[in-house]
Order: C-alpha cells, then sequence, then structure tokens
C-alpha cells in the first residue's frame, strides 16, 4: 500500500476492513507461518474448528497498516512478525488449548523430494495399474521389486524401501504419489498468539499434556496423603481418614488391654502369649 495511493484494490480493501474488525471481536489472535505449510493442511483444520476461529490469510503490508491504529496492547508487536506468507487465527480459545489442537489434528500428507518419513514406508504388492516403460526404471531404483502381467507393472512382494526418519528422494516420491501413499506426517504450530495483551512465543505456547496431567496426579496424592496425616477431612480422604482412625484406636485398645467387641480376641491372645512366656521364665528359675 503506497503512502500516496487514494484508491486500493477491493480485495486489499476488504481485508484491511476485517483486519480492523476482527481484533475487537475476539480476545485471542494467534500467527501461524506458511512456510512450509500445505493448503492441504489448512482446510481440514478450518472444517474441525469453524465453530471456533476465523482463519484469515493476509497480506502483510496491509495487516500491518490495518493495526497501526489499532488501540490493542500488544498489537503492535505481532505487526512487527509479519513477514513472508502468514496467517491469523482470531479465536476466544486459550492459544494454548489451540495449540494442543493443532497438534492433535496431524494428517498424512504425500511426500516431496526432500522430505522425512514420518513412517516406515510400506509399499504392498498389488497390481499398479501403471503401464510398463520408464517406470520400471524408477520402480527398480527406488528398490521396489516389480513384475509385468496383464499389461500392467504389478509389485511383486511387499517392500520397504524408505525407515522411518529417513528422506525420501524425488524419484520414490513419485512413485508414492501415483500408489497414492502418503509417508509424511504434518501439523501446523503457532508461531506467536496474543491473548489479552499479553504476547506468547511459539516455545511458550508448547504444552507437554502428558507430563502436566502426571504433575497434577502426583501433586494430588501428595494432598491427599497430607491431609490425611493432619486428619483434615474432605470428601475424597474421609474414608482413608477413618480407616486410620479405626487402626490406630484398635492399636491403643490391644496396646492398653482395654477391652472391646473388636479387640477382645487379640487382647487375650496376647495375655495367653505373655503368660506363657512368664511361665516358660519361672520353670526355669533357679534360685540362688
Amino acid at each position: 500500500m503506497h503512502e500516496n495511493r487514494t484508491t486500493y484494490p477491493k480485495r486489499k480493501a476488504q481485508m484491511y476492513q476485517q483486519l480492523q474488525e476482527l481484533p475487537k471481536k475476539y480476545k485471542v489472535i494467534a500467527l501461524i507461518k506458511m512456510k512450509k505449510v500445505r493448503s492441504t493442511q489448512i482446510l481440514p483444520l478450518r472444517k474441525i474448528l469453524k465453530e471456533d476461529v476465523e482463519f484469515v490469510s493476509i497480506k502483510d503490508k496491509v495487516a500491518q497498516k490495518a493495526f497501526e491504529n489499532l488501540d490493542i496492547p500488544g498489537i503492535k508487536e505481532i505487526a512487527k512478525e509479519l513477514t513472508e506468507q502468514c496467517m491469523f487465527m482470531f479465536t476466544n480459545m486459550s492459544p494454548f488449548k489451540l495449540n494442543v489442537l493443532l497438534a492433535k489434528n496431524k494428517i498424512m500428507m504425500a511426500a516431496r523430494g526432500g522430505d522425512i518419513a514420518s513412517v516406515d514406508i510400506l509399499v504392498p504388492a498389488k497390481n499398479t495399474g501403471i503401464a510398463p516403460g520408464p517406470m520400471l526404471t524408477e520402480f527398480k531404483e527406488a528398490g521396489i521389486p516389480t513384475k509385468i502381467d496383464q499389461g500392467t507393472i504389478w509389485i511383486a512382494k511387499d517392500s520397504t524401501p524408505v525407515l522411518k526418519g529417513q528422506a525420501i528422494n524425488e524419484k520414490l516420491a513419485s512413485i508414492l504419489g501415483k500408489l497414492d501413499i502418503k509417508p509424511v506426517e504434518a501439523g501446523i504450530s503457532l508461531y506467536s498468539a496474543l491473548e489479552e495483551g499479553t504476547t506468547y512465543a511459539s516455545d511458550e505456547l508448547v504444552i507437554d499434556v502428558e507430563k502436566i496431567r502426571n504433575e497434577f496426579a502426583q501433586a494430588h496424592q501428595e494432598a491427599i496423603s497430607l491431609s490425611i496425616e493432619a486428619a483434615y477431612v474432605t470428601p475424597d480422604n474421609i474414608t482413608q481418614i477413618l480407616s486410620k482412625a479405626v487402626q490406630s484406636a484398635r492399636s491403643v485398645s490391644i496396646k492398653s488391654g482395654f477391652m472391646t467387641d473388636e479387640t477382645k480376641e487379640q487382647i487375650l491372645q496376647k495375655a495367653n502369649a505373655q503368660a506363657k512366656s512368664l511361665a516358660g521364665q519361672a520353670k526355669d528359675y533357679t534360685p540362688a
């Protein structure tokens, strides 16, 4: 957008107006850098999150201009991050929850040359439907055994040309695409987010859900143990506290010889054992 312009393309004007309104409507502005992100990753997310998130592909200069005069704490810091191709996600959802949802909704995608396999790539034995020709050489170079039958190339047996973590070359990527094998897991993560004046960087938005769940479980168990030891009654510990009190009362009753219906057998057994012990000592006693 040049400073001396008085009119702008309709699409840019609409984007400018949209970016003036959405930051006022939502509590959270989340930024995605679109480098290495494919449209096939975005489309499923739009459907999954359509009730909670508005996705807006932007032109960086238009967005920077739109944010210039907005009186929203932190928005100018977000504007500084608008380099290369970007996309905004406007929502009232916590940015941490949003990032977790994005991580959960990964998809398997067709490979490109240089991609790293997310899984061991299994090429099953089957009729490829591909006519014999130069492709035979490509299959051979990829280490995939083939044969010709009924005028088409058949994969002779199951094979694994690339293991998880290994690079996929361009020729193999082309073969996998023709066989509709998708070996690359792709997801999206937030580059940064602004929530009611607080800006979060990408590393601050990553949450190890399992680790936090385990920490909460451990803290809960420690709190239960402490409350039982202190006899601080809650709905979660009342059974354990009463059981501990009963056991303590039983022990005191037995030790003191105070008989109850619950302890009389143990008290009599203890007394009997003590009597036998004394009798044995008396039998062995020899006067000086």
